[in-house]
């Protein structure tokens, strides 16, 4: 199972090593001991929304940009464990777009298109 806490880290731990930046660095100007962020970098810790907010600031990224990410991320996640729900009752594995759809409507809403891009890849 793909923990949430995990796909964060890596996104955060991606974008600081992308900009050449210690876990120093970035600990210091996001005002959090140099051990915790090393911990919610690795998986080890549940980041408050504020932790996240100010490790975004000391980044320099949005932290919506991180969510979206992570996102993306746990999507892939869920796309590659797909077929263990193959033994599931039909009606527990209906394509989360069928299933939303019916809940959402009007002419704009066409499915999640990028995860049928996924889907297809």
């Amino acid at each position: 199972m793909v923990l949430l806490r995990q796909l964060l880290g890596d996104v955060l731990r991606r974008l600081r090593v992308r900009q050449a930046r210690t876990l120093r660095e970035v600990s210091t100007l996001a005002r959090v001991s140099l051990g915790y962020l090393s911990e919610v970098e690795r998986g080890q810790k549940e980041a408050s929304s504020e932790l996240l907010a100010s490790i975004c600031g000391a980044l320099g990224v949005p932290l919506s940009q991180v969510l979206r990410e992570v996102s993306d991320q746990f999507a892939l996640a869920e796309l590659q464990h797909a077929p263990v729900l193959a033994d599931a009752p039909e009606h527990e594995r209906l394509p989360i777009a069928e299933t939303v759809s019916t809940t959402i409507s009007g002419p704009e809403f066409d499915g999640f298109p990028e995860v049928k891009d996924m889907v297809a890849a």
